[in-house]
């Protein structure tokens, strides 16, 4: 099935479960980690380029994610173009799993369609070096976890930069709630225009499904939009747009907080402290402010 997710990495070919998304979709939901209070500095925040903002009107309110052109230039690239001839307008969430993930990007609304374009080859992981803006917030074993700007990620530590022929480490990203992936077949490059948001946290995607950006406001809005397998009624996009494209006067900007930054670590410190053994990068939220 076209843009099926298999159970036995979190995603299915078909409509019906596989055991181990059953799973997922009798667990409870966690729960979202408690807001931390954190007085930020004004010139702490980052404005996103309008060109790497994908907004999501739906029947359920406005969703704006930051695509991440870094970690999946041919995906971003492919929602770029379909988006702006208007494919994504009007498109049902076909697939939506609660504690797990709302499906959409089917032109038939039934897992089975995709676009007139070739599918897409596959970007589970990338290349980083010295010059990308890393905020690490943990070191597993042999390991580095943090974020490029909103988007949580695995990484190589820097201590390899040095040893490889072109100073660059291998990098992922983590499939935490709000990330954005792309959906597809058995196949690993069968990518093509649908796309899944995360509602919940499943660690099971990464590395073999495409991360290619993450929701930055308006997760509350998937967390809200109708579930089933396939939905009754289903939630619709209604408009899909480029922040870049909207009219200047209704053309909002989009802060996020620097991950670098001191109140950025603060956030992460609060966390961790109230999080304990527990903690992951999926706990943080990084802080938005739409203006």
């Amino acid at each position: 099935m076209r843009g099926s997710m298999l159970a036995a990495t979190a995603v299915v070919m078909s409509l019906a479960l596989a055991p181990g998304l059953a799973e997922a979709k009798k667990a409870k939901p966690k729960a979202a980690p408690a807001a931390v209070a954190v007085a930020p500095v004004a010139d702490e925040w980052r404005e996103i380029d309008p060109e790497n903002v994908l907004v999501i009107d739906s029947s359920k309110g406005r969703i704006y994610v930051e695509m991440m052109p870094q970690a999946a230039p041919e995906h971003v690239a492919r929602i770029r173009l379909l988006t702006r001839q208007r494919f994504y307008d009007g498109l049902k969430f076909h697939r939506v799993i609660d504690g797990f993930m709302a499906q959409t990007g089917d032109p038939l609304g039934t897992g089975e369609g995709q676009s007139p374009y070739p599918d897409v080859k596959a970007e589970f992981s990338f290349r980083r070096d010295d010059s990308t803006p890393f905020a690490p917030v943990a070191h597993p074993t042999g390991a580095v976890i943090g974020f490029i700007d909103a988007f949580p990620i695995e990484t190589q530590p820097d201590e390899m930069l040095g040893k490889t022929g072109d100073h660059k480490v291998w990098a992922w990203g983590l499939y935490c709630p709000g990330v954005a992936g792309m959906a597809r077949d058995d196949a690993e490059n069968s990518a093509n225009s649908q796309f899944f948001l995360m509602r919940q946290a499943y660690p099971s995607l990464e590395k073999r499904y495409t991360a290619w950006g993450r929701v930055v406001s308006g997760l509350d809005v998937v967390r809200a939009i109708k579930t089933g397998e396939p939905v009754a009624d289903p939630d619709i996009m209604t408009k899909v747009q480029i922040l870049a494209d909207l009219p200047a006067g209704a053309r909002p900007r989009v802060l996020v907080m620097d991950p670098r930054s001191r109140s950025f670590q603060d956030l992460v410190d609060k966390t961790r402290k109230a999080k304990g053994a527990d903690f992951s990068a999926c706990d943080i939220e990084v802080p938005t402010q739409i203006r």
